[in-house]
């Protein structure tokens, strides 16, 4: 890859910052539904959590699509065509409000899944590789910023349109087609937007096999590579709390009969801008991304057991400050995972990105729990998953190919 200026990553950077925006409004929409559609389609708590289910199942299912699809026409041409994609998830969403189907609903935000697989795939990696891979935590923090503000405004435009205590399914339809305008607009503009194709050290080249200088030996599969298939678990369970922790927040407050519910999903977005800011200020300078890794995984762990402990009324604004924890897990495991993977980078993100698939399953045992106990008590499946990450953080991000 050649060299690029300060001036040109700078720029690239707020380019792709955009997409960010964009793929956190996306998934953003789901906290907001998860208690409209309760109230639309007569739904159980854990039914309506499906939602995560439609979405994130995209991930696992066209993850390997994903990593053909990039491998041949590159990032920047994958980066438009996730926008025609998600044009045609919004649109079947908007679709859905006339024949008040449910089923077709999950549909469009299937649609918008894979749209946002193809994105996460492009962007996570670019990002990576647009510079030095110690301060690529960095830089994912940056785009983190643009992202999870992208996420929580999401649900300050859909309250413009949808109303919580007065639901009409109709009211979809006006917001969701004009969406998807803009993304094919956006689409557009990137295609002819600056934005180079880049490539990681090592991915062009012809070999079939690892660099024998990185890793003392040679490998021929990605699966040979332990940091990085039990990074794609660690993704796996980044992206379940989350998830958990963004697209809860409004039906937890939502029960408990709080004023304006639709508006604490900010409360979790700023605990994670605070987190990022963090990591920008302190990685790599004072701290390493495995460090960093560390000490949001402890947090985690602390925080959520203060959450089953303490007062319901309390536990809504830890729940918040799991944003704090949750800020740099993606930020640190991704570019952990992909490192040294040469030629292997596209596939290697694709295996990462099929890990997002636990933004479907854990939300949804979260769902099974609050129906059978309650919100505060379903919190407690994010203990095993800050657990699993620690250890990746001490151990399975260090292991090898022998």
């Amino acid at each position: 890859m050649k060299t690029l200026s300060t001036a040109n990553v700078r720029l690239y950077l707020i380019i792709i910052g955009c997409m960010y925006a964009v793929l956190g409004f996306s998934i953003g929409i789901n906290a907001y539904f998860i208690p409209f559609v309760q109230e639309a389609f007569t739904l159980k708590t854990a039914t309506s959590y499906l939602i995560m289910t439609a979405t994130f199942s995209a991930y696992v299912l066209f993850a390997i699509p994903s990593a053909i699809l990039l491998k041949k026409i590159g990032y920047r041409n994958s980066i438009c065509t996730s926008f025609f994609i998600l044009a045609s998830g919004f649109t079947l969403i908007a679709f859905s409000s006339q024949s008040a189907s449910f089923e077709l609903f999950l549909f469009g935000l299937f649609v918008l899944g894979i749209a946002q697989t193809l994105l996460t795939d492009s962007i996570n990696s670019y990002v990576t590789i647009l510079g030095s891979p110690e301060s690529a935590a960095k830089r994912i923090s940056i785009m983190g910023i643009a992202d999870k503000l992208a996420l929580a405004g999401a649900s300050f435009i859909l309250a413009l349109f949808l109303d919580l205590k007065n639901v009409d399914i109709n009211h979809l339809k006006i917001p969701f087609y004009s969406i998807a305008a803009i993304a094919v607009l956006v689409g557009v503009a990137i295609y002819f937007s600056p934005l180079p194709e880049i490539s990681a050290p090592g991915e062009d080249s012809e070999s079939s096999e690892l660099d024998a200088s990185v890793y003392g030996n040679t490998k021929s599969s990605i699966f040979q590579i332990p940091h990085l298939y039990l990074g794609a678990i660690a993704i796996f369970f980044d992206v379940g709390v989350e998830i958990i922790a963004l697209g809860s927040i409004n039906d937890y407050a939502k029960s408990l009969n709080l004023k304006h519910p639709e508006h604490y999903v900010w409360y979790t977005t700023f605990g994670m801008v605070f987190g990022y800011l963090c990591g920008v200020s302190l990685i790599p300078k004072r701290l390493s991304q495995r460090q960093g890794l560390v000490i949001c995984t402890l947090l985690g762990i602390v925080t959520t057991i203060v959450i089953l402990v303490v007062e319901p009324i309390i536990s809504i604004y830890l729940v918040a400050a799991l944003g704090v924890a949750n800020s740099l897990l993606w930020p640190t495991v991704f570019p952990l995972a992909l490192r040294d993977l040469g030629r292997f980078t596209k596939k290697g993100a694709s295996v990462l990105v099929m890990g997002i698939i636990g933004g479907a399953v854990l939300p949804l045992i979260f769902g099974y729990l609050a129906d059978l106990y309650e919100h505060q008590i379903a919190y407690s499946v994010c203990i095993p998953a800050y657990l699993y990450l620690l250890f990746y953080a001490l151990i399975g991000s260090k292991l090898r190919p022998h």
